[in-house]
This record gives C-alpha cells, sequence and structure tokens, in this order.
C-alpha cells in the first residue's frame, strides 16, 4: 500500500495536481523556545520571552504559525534570534519593516553552525 501511494503521488505532482497545504488553523501563543513557521516564505523563527499576545496576533495574521507537523520535511531558513528580539522590541508601526528585514537575513541552519564564536 505505501508503494502505491508514493507512486500515486508522483503521478499528481507530474500532471500537476498537487494541491498546496493550506495554512494551519490559529492557535495559542507559542511557549518560549517553540518553533514557528511562515510556510509562504519558507523561514522559522525560535520564539522567545516577551513575546506578546498582541504581537502574536499580529504574527497570525501575517502568517505565522506553530510548527505542527513533526518531523517537517519542509527546508526553511532560520531567522537569528537577534532579528527576533528586535521585532519584540520593536514599535507596532515598524514591525512590517523589522520582519521584512529579518526574512531577507534569513540563513540555513548550517550557516551559523559553520560561524566562527564571536568573544
Amino acid at each position: 500500500m505505501g508503494t502505491m501511494k508514493t507512486l500515486q503521488d508522483r503521478l499528481r505532482k507530474l500532471l500537476g495536481s498537487h494541491r498546496p497545504r493550506r495554512l494551519p488553523r490559529r492557535g495559542a501563543k507559542p511557549r518560549i523556545g517553540s518553533t514557528v513557521v511562515h510556510v509562504a516564505e519558507g523561514v522559522r523563527i525560535t520564539m522567545q520571552a516577551g513575546l506578546s499576545d498582541e504581537l502574536w496576533k499580529w504574527m497570525m495574521d501575517t502568517g505565522w504559525r506553530v510548527e505542527t507537523h513533526r518531523p517537517d520535511r519542509r527546508h526553511y531558513r532560520d531567522v537569528a534570534p537577534s532579528w527576533v528580539t528586535r521585532l519584540i522590541d520593536a514599535p507596532p508601526s515598524q514591525r512590517h519593516d523589522v520582519m521584512t528585514r529579518a526574512i531577507e537575513s534569513a540563513q540555513d541552519k548550517s550557516a551559523y553552525a559553520a560561524r566562527p564564536p564571536t568573544l
């Protein structure tokens, strides 16, 4: 049965009838250390302390959701923790600009691991 499903999925993908996954339902504010993803942008954030309810509502309105699929096989770029701190500290009028720059600067996790430690 697994082989048939795999063949069926490949055929659907070739024919272009593969439907993209819908945006998951809204959820409660994530805990500190939770992973939050933006599937359309292909980025993820690890949440830090200081996330307000109002900021989380704004993030959900712009397409961010708590990662629900474990293990998620999608390939994401990671937003640096310093950008998450800037987003939390930013006034509501500047959030969009900070988030745009954070997404632009997002890198693969391997890029963070390869960087030499700073003293």
